[in-house]
């Protein structure tokens, strides 16, 4: 599923079985697709920001818990913008734009993944009220931010 503004997560998006082996009260699995094709020395693209219903599960399945989930595929969300503006601002080079694609396309995934366990360090899963508040307004912000690399 993409993400999409205007359709928020809901626990009825949540199709896998919970991991038993698991202490979490929930899993978001989420992931950006990005493809590319060169013609006459111009990139075109396509990113998606995705949800992955199959892999995503909610064991306690409260709405305060998937504002925390939605707060996952939020973060998602902003790295796709920015995986776009990286794309956007790059000067394509005939003889290395695999590997400079490839490289900038996994240093955002690298920047992703490590926001998206500095966000549930800092909330502890989302057990810290306080600190849930603050990162649901920091990720709105980033969102705000980026809002011109929406459109991909």
């Amino acid at each position: 599923m993409a993400w999409s503004a205007s359709r928020k997560l809901t626990w009825a998006d949540y199709k896998a079985s919970p991991d038993p082996n698991s202490d979490a009260a929930a899993t978001t699995a989420s992931y950006l697709v990005f493809s590319y094709s060169i013609r006459n020395d111009d990139i075109s693209f396509r990113i998606e920001s995705k949800f992955s219903k199959t892999r995503s599960w909610g064991l306690h399945k409260t709405a305060y818990i998937l504002s925390h989930e939605q707060g996952h595929f939020d973060l998602a969300e902003v790295y796709a913008r920015k995986l776009y503006k990286k794309i956007q601002e790059y000067r394509f080079h005939k003889k290395n734009y695999r590997k400079d694609l490839q490289k900038i396309y996994q240093e955002v995934l690298d920047e992703k993944e490590e926001m998206q366990n500095k966000y549930d360090r800092e909330t502890n899963h989302s057990i810290n009220k306080e600190k849930q508040a603050e990162w649901l307004k920091k990720i709105e912000k980033m969102l705000e931010e980026y809002k011109d690399y929406a459109n991909y």
